[in-house]
């Protein structure tokens, strides 16, 4: 790895799944639940004939007491005994609140039949499990479905189906597309994510029921090691050192193959979908989460294009300062306070009771919009996303005429520039990526860069041009989408450039808000790849993704320009090869301009109020 880069180390002999479970253990019990008024008692491995024949297994919570309930359904690929249980309460403690809670092992996972194959038949099993659902002994016949991650597209994908007997749903961070937001982001691969996801838990399954140790022998051995396996190219080589790459996870040469926005990805698509979904949901997100812009896009999807006014109306955001689990208030090197407390089971009983046992309780009342603002560290209600009094205000940048130094290269102005500022320049060596240091990655410390982490050592190197604000006399709240317009130059037929907000606090300290990249070759479309003239002016679009922060009094609003992001990102070899084949790199030459006719810029969301602050003092 390169110098100064994070050690992203799986534990062996476990999944990510089940080392979140431990961090959550050490944590105050935010997830339990008050017992409710029903006896639960439970059946294990109850079975559910999908429409191919294929047999579903699930666990069945249910109340003793005689009656007709509503029925809470979970499919996960990650054991029906596990039941996300890290995130949210028990199953018997929802069941106890009188539902009949189902638990099932999704096609090819567990104790399910069938092969599993990310996302492909969630749609249809989804469908055959709700109606199955709704026939159960004691059922009502209203079902909604919950869970977060791979869970939240098992439920989208059943939506989508329109099954009868489905009421509502709430998917939590989760992606509104399985390209743009989960596989690549700007045209480039999610390299950490995607390659330790099948090794630390979608792949396990699969490759014990195949009964071939050395199987499981490789992939323990890739997850002991992640960054080797980060490091190697190809990138289509996934495993170096086994020669069972399809064996153990047939998905992932897809997955590379397919390295536009094509017809593979867009059979799953859910944002070209909303008007085939007619459930209300309850989207819940997290700033850090890697999947954090598909919980926004699906909420204002649904509003405008969802295909029942239950659907649009019934649309729900409720956005915290997490990473993609566990959701505490500790994130990364920030503790954000007690109100960051993890509040999803209430939220889903209220959702539920609402929706499915017709309670009066003010669900339909309040404010459809909820969002934790950083550095405030309390929560903001909005009627709609963005927030209606959200001001886009442009922060050019501007060129200092000196070396990188602690103050950065240049500055963020509110004046435009003018004709003559001289532009900025770097080299980009992918053979030395910029490390990654937190993020929106997925999934857990130990295997990602996740979190705000202080992003100073980065701001030191060369290839990183940092330009910052004066410290504010005032505060100012940044709360929705974040894009920063560049105009740049590359030697390079193919490359990428990377943009950072950051707060810059007056200690020195400099936190990540928000990262974004862009793909040179896929600046105009992400349905394909267009190469760049060597030294030609192009304008670059960056999406940072949406965040919430509170600059306080005597900070600095930062933006960092870079090439790479890794391993958050793969590293793009300035070569203009084919995706996921090279083997070598070459150095590119970067320039960025900010004169009168390359205005490059941010484009902050100003609240004209801020909020107020539940911070006494300066972290």
């Amino acid at each position: 790895m390169p110098n100064g880069t994070k050690s992203y180390r799986a534990p062996t002999y476990t999944s990510v799944f089940v080392a979140a479970a431990a961090l959550a253990s050490t944590a105050p019990a935010w997830a339990a639940l008050d017992k409710g008024p029903c006896l639960v008692k439970k059946e294990v491995d109850v079975a559910a004939k999908m429409r191919d024949g294929t047999v579903l297994m699930a666990d069945v919570y249910r109340p003793q007491e005689p009656g007709s309930y509503p029925v809470l359904l979970m499919r996960l690929p990650y054991d029906k005994s596990a039941a996300q249980t890290y995130v949210y309460a028990k199953p018997e403690e929802y069941a106890s609140h009188c539902y009949i809670v189902v638990i099932q092992d999704v096609r090819g996972q567990y104790k399910s039949q069938g092969e599993f194959y990310p996302f492909r038949d969630e749609g249809k099993d989804g469908y055959d499990t709700v109606e199955w659902a709704a026939q159960l002994p004691g059922s009502n016949g209203k079902v909604g479905m919950y869970g977060f991650s791979y869970v939240g597209a098992t439920q989208w994908l059943a939506a989508a189906e329109k099954p009868p007997h489905l009421v509502a749903i709430a998917p939590a961070h989760t992606s509104s597309d399985y390209y743009d937001g989960w596989s690549y982001e700007g045209g480039a691969f999610s390299l950490a994510f995607k390659q330790s996801w099948p090794l630390t838990s979608i792949a396990l399954s699969g490759v014990r029921r195949q009964g071939d140790q050395q199987l499981l022998d490789d992939i323990q051995k890739a997850a002991a090691d992640l960054p080797a396996l980060y490091s190697h190219v190809p990138i289509s080589d996934y495993l170096p050192n086994s020669q069972n790459d399809q064996r153990i996870a047939p998905y992932y040469a897809d997955w590379v193959a397919h390295d536009t926005w094509d017809d593979y990805w867009k059979q799953w698509s859910i944002r070209t979908r909303y008007q085939d979904i007619q459930v209300p949901a309850l989207n819940f997100a997290g700033w850090y989460d890697v999947f954090m812009k598909g919980g926004t896009e699906n909420f204002m999807g649904m509003r405008e294009k969802g295909s029942s006014e239950a659907a649009r109306k019934g649309q729900h955001l409720v956005i915290g300062p997490w990473i993609h689990l566990p959701w505490v208030q500790k994130v990364g090197e920030i503790d954000f306070g007690p109100e960051a407390a993890n509040p999803i089971d209430r939220l889903h009983l209220r959702w539920f009771d609402y929706w499915l046992k017709g309670q009066t309780n003010g669900v339909d009342t309040e404010k459809p919009v909820r969002v934790f603002v950083m550095g405030a560290n309390t929560w903001r209600k909005a009627d709609s996303w963005p927030l209606p009094e959200t001001r886009f205000t442009p922060y050019y940048l501007h060129s200092m005429g000196q070396a990188n130094t602690r103050y950065g290269n240049g500055s963020l102005s509110l004046e435009k520039q003018v004709a003559n500022q001289a532009p900025d320049k770097y080299r980009y060596d992918p053979a030395n990526p910029v490390p990654s240091a937190g993020g929106h990655s997925c999934c857990t410390p130990d295997v990602a860069p996740v979190g705000p982490y202080d992003q100073a050592k980065i701001e030191d190197r060369a290839d990183v041009l940092v330009y910052m604000t004066p410290p504010l006399e005032q505060s100012m709240e940044v709360t929705g989408p974040v894009q920063v317009i560049l105009y740049a130059q590359s030697s390079a037929p193919d490359t990428d450039f990377t943009a950072k907000l950051v707060d810059v606090h007056p200690d020195g300290k400099v936190y990540n808000l928000g990262n974004g990249i862009i793909r040179a070759s896929s600046r105009e479309t992400l349905e394909r790849r267009t190469p760049i003239e060597s030294g030609k002016v192009y304008e670059y679009k960056i999406d940072l993704w949406p965040t919430s922060n509170l600059f306080r009094p005597g900070h600095r609003i930062g933006l960092e320009i870079s090439s790479s992001n890794f391993p958050h990102y793969d590293r793009n070899p300035n070569t203009g090869a084919e995706f996921g084949q090279e083997t070598t790199f070459k150095t590119a030459d970067q320039t960025i301009l900010h004169d009168a006719d390359h205005p490059s810029r941010i484009i902050l969301p100003v609240m004209p109020t801020p909020v107020q602050s539940r911070v006494t003092a300066s972290r």
